[in-house]
């Protein structure tokens, strides 16, 4: 069964949530198609510099839309969508209308890990950047014992280039992202 793919300049990591402005046709008629028959579509990264003809990331996220506001008067579509699990594309087709549509394969879940005591300081800058408005308005339900979610929120919260937030959300370890997470950090602050 083929899935509609919606590439983004932001990653959105299962449980995340992000909210979108809809306004190209495709799309539009993306979010009706989903919300009619309640299926799910695919948010995946742009890459950076891409020279290929589909210049996103072959592993995204299947989001499910969680809320959506009134069409505007210049025909903007407001909507938040929340990730559901990591999946792969394949199989990749570009339909007449522009969209492109995947075949998806669930990637292997990761397993909860409580939150290690070594990564207390990455839990602080994540209750620091949740107070921003923007992020606040996404309501999103943080679980800080979970390192899995402490993790993928910084993944798409941090002002980190396509390639290392994608690497981030690729590695297969909560515990291995942390590190990184806290590696970037320090360098930052070094800088």
């Amino acid at each position: 069964m083929s899935v509609s793919v919606f590439p983004l300049n932001a990653i959105v990591c299962p449980k995340g949530r992000i909210a979108l402005r809809i306004f190209e046709p495709r799309y539009l008629d993306m979010v009706r198609n989903c919300l009619k028959h309640k299926e799910n579509f695919i948010i995946t990264l742009f890459m950076e510099n891409a020279k290929s003809e589909h210049s996103f990331y072959r592993v995204g996220t299947e989001v499910c839309i969680v809320d959506f506001g009134e069409m505007t008067q210049n025909g903007v579509l407001n909507i938040v969508v929340e990730g559901l699990e990591q999946v792969q594309l394949s199989n990749l087709t570009q339909q007449n209308d522009g969209l492109w549509v995947a075949d998806i394969q669930k990637s292997t879940a990761e397993q909860y890990l409580h939150m290690p005591d070594e990564f207390d300081d990455l839990c602080l800058v994540l209750k620091a950047l949740i107070k921003h408005p923007y992020v606040k308005e996404l309501d999103m339900d943080i679980d800080f014992d979970d390192a899995r979610q402490v993790g993928w929120r910084l993944t798409e919260l941090l002002p980190l280039g396509n390639e290392q937030k994608q690497y981030l959300y690729e590695l297969g370890s909560s515990e291995q992202r942390l590190s990184k997470i806290a590696d970037q950090l320090s360098s930052l602050v070094e800088q």
